[in-house]
């Protein structure tokens, strides 16, 4: 059995169930988290699928195949889609109810949703999406985690992780209001960055985002010269797939 065998069949046996227990409810409870925000979280995804898109039309890199690594129910499919026309999605996550509400809603010929154990990667993806995946993995487990995205992506492809900033007191209030993320073991920044580098990635930069509430929206432009300190409420890491 391969190390992406161990991934697909422990994810699916532990985080997967506990997850089918929030499925019915997912957006309903990270919205009670998010609420100390002001924000909703299609603000949240918006902005990082924006963020991920004004990146890579900047280095002139338009993905025709896409992967949403943990994508829960399923609402930022249409966002990925969106943002890159005429570009397919496949996405994957260990929590069989979720993905059963996930076709349900937004399935579609450009759009599958998989249960990672039925998933095999292929290295035709020329970017994987992931967010607030990897803080709910098992810190034994990422590296094989990291092997299932690295087999996903072809050659050169872009790996945009998505974490939340455990550097960020914000952050840690918003994430104890959310029951799914209350016992998660959140990476910060440069370990996120050292797990990337040993596990077969280039990483490219580092972004951070997300530093103000709705109530001092007024401060919101002038995120992007902030990008660089690791304080926001969310980071991404821009890593390519090593050869």
């Amino acid at each position: 059995m391969t190390n992406t065998d161990r991934l697909v069949l422990t994810d699916s046996d532990t985080a997967g169930r506990s997850f089918d227990a929030y499925a019915a409810d997912y957006d309903a409870a990270l919205d009670r988290g998010l609420v100390v925000t002001g924000e909703e979280k299609e603000y949240y995804a918006a902005g990082r699928v924006a963020h991920i898109k004004a990146l890579l039309d900047a280095n002139d890199l338009t993905p025709s195949r896409i992967m949403d690594y943990g994508c829960g129910t399923g609402a930022t499919a249409p966002l990925l889609l969106a943002a890159w026309s005429g570009a397919s999605l496949v996405a994957v996550d260990s929590s069989p109810a979720s993905i059963r509400i996930a076709r349900a809603q937004y399935g579609t010929d450009t759009a599958r949703f998989e249960l990672l154990r039925d998933y095999a990667p292929i290295g035709d993806r020329e970017l994987v999406y992931c967010n607030g995946v990897f803080h709910h993995i098992p810190p034994n487990e990422r590296a094989a985690t990291l092997e299932y995205i690295h087999a996903s992506l072809a050659p050169g492809g872009v790996f945009a992780l998505c974490e939340n900033n455990p550097w960020n007191p914000g952050t840690r209030y918003v994430m104890s209001r959310i029951p799914f993320d209350r016992d998660a073991i959140p990476l910060s920044p440069p370990v996120a960055r050292r797990l990337l580098g040993t596990n077969g990635f280039d990483v490219v930069r580092t972004h951070s985002i997300f530093f103000f509430p709705r109530a001092l929206s007024w401060l919101r432009p002038l995120e992007p010269a902030l990008a660089r300190f690791p304080v926001g409420g969310q980071y991404i890491v821009f890593a390519r797939k090593r050869a």
